[in-house]
């Protein structure tokens, strides 16, 4: 299932996995096709650490500095929004989501070409792929 009904360019995928393991699958996709893992951000780690509670919640950060480079030399700003960012959380119900910004929306909000879209664009199917049920 895929939400993607908010106009805010965020797009939201019903993952078959714990918020670990989607995650996980993701990097190993990344990683696999020789993508970069920047960090890996454990949310409601963090909380625990601090003495607060919070349901599972993670972010990866992770790019290609050949893809990602142009965009920057384009419009330094877009670098707000890269390197690429997917967040895994489990919703009230125990769901795992994973989402991430929408390539048009980035286009669309720095101003760049539709011709650069390919750069953000690429690891849509390694996204679609961590948060479905079969193994990878």
């Amino acid at each position: 299932m895929v939400d993607t009904e908010h106009d805010n360019g965020l797009v939201q995928i019903a993952s078959h996995h714990s918020v670990v393991e989607t995650l996980a699958r993701l990097e190993r996709l990344l990683v696999a096709r020789g993508l970069t893992v920047f960090a890996r951000i454990d949310f409601s780690g963090d909380a625990a650490r601090a003495g607060l509670t919070m349901r599972a919640e993670q972010m990866l950060i992770f790019g290609n500095p050949r893809a990602g480079t142009p965009l920057m030399q384009s419009v330094p700003a877009c670098g707000i929004d890269l390197p690429l960012k997917a967040l895994a959380w489990e919703d009230a119900a125990g769901r795992t989501w994973l989402a991430y910004n929408a390539p048009a929306y980035i286009l669309q909000r720095h101003g760049l070409p539709a011709a650069m879209a390919g750069a953000l664009t690429a690891p849509i199917g390694l996204l679609e792929a961590a948060a479905q049920a079969v193994n990878v």
